[in-house]
């Protein structure tokens, strides 16, 4: 299953990817993050891993990140491993002016019985993209050029 969304973030490409690769700042965007725990490699680089837990409908969700490019202020490239899901996710940041464009394309790819309706989980799991692209937004947007 693959997907692209795209939102324009009302800031410089430069500042965007300040806020986006600051693992502190996932609190501020992502609902139900609660822990970044650095495994193996520098984090944020290639061939880094990294555990991400996540609390969602009272249960903890563990990804496993593996970062895969890291070409930035361009792209960002990682893949996420969970129980029933490898997930890859490739970031592109175009300079639109003072603005930036941010585009994510998604592909799932399901394992075990979760295969069989995976495809009912379509339109909400793009639903969750477009939800953390817009709560990224509203958070940078917020965010004066010292970080506050």
């Amino acid at each position: 299953m693959k997907y692209t969304s795209e939102i324009t973030i009302d800031l410089p490409r430069d500042r965007v990817i300040e806020l986006f690769d600051d693992p502190q700042n996932l609190k501020h965007w992502q609902p139900g993050f609660q822990s970044f725990e650095p495994l193996s490699g520098s984090p944020g680089h290639p061939g880094a891993k990294s555990r991400l837990v996540y609390r969602m409908n009272n249960r903890e969700v563990v990804l496993i990140e593996t970062v895969t490019r890291r070409n930035l202020p361009e792209n960002f490239d990682g893949t996420y491993d969970s129980e029933h899901a490898t997930t890859s996710v490739h970031n592109r940041f175009t300079k639109k002016g003072r603005q930036t464009l941010w585009t994510i394309e998604t592909e799932f790819k399901f394992q075990g019985l979760i295969k069989i309706v995976a495809w009912m989980f379509r339109g909400a799991l793009r639903k969750q993209t477009e939800q953390f692209m817009r709560l990224f937004k509203e958070f940078a947007e917020s965010r004066t050029e010292t970080g506050h």
